[in-house]
């Protein structure tokens, strides 16, 4: 009874594990979250204002996430 039990768990276990490896349906959107981000450092590094206002918006992203409120606050230079 026991053999048949235990048995049946890793046919079980075995199969789920089989189903999660296959299951693939979350890889696309990685896959472009990538190449989006890929595209951002190319577009970033060849244009300057552009990573100026990328460099300027971490800032205050840290800034704000740091407390510092006179820091964060939009410079209103755009």
């Amino acid at each position: 009874m026991f053999f048949i039990l235990a048995t049946q768990w890793i046919t079980l276990l075995a199969s789920r594990l089989l189903r999660f490896l296959k299951n693939n349906e979350g890889a696309s959107g990685i896959e472009y979250a990538l190449i989006a981000g890929m595209v951002a450092v190319a577009i970033a590094a060849f244009v300057p204002d552009i990573s100026l206002a990328i460099s300027n918006t971490f800032t205050t992203l840290q800034a704000a996430l740091e407390g510092d409120t006179a820091a964060a606050a939009p410079s209103g230079g755009g």
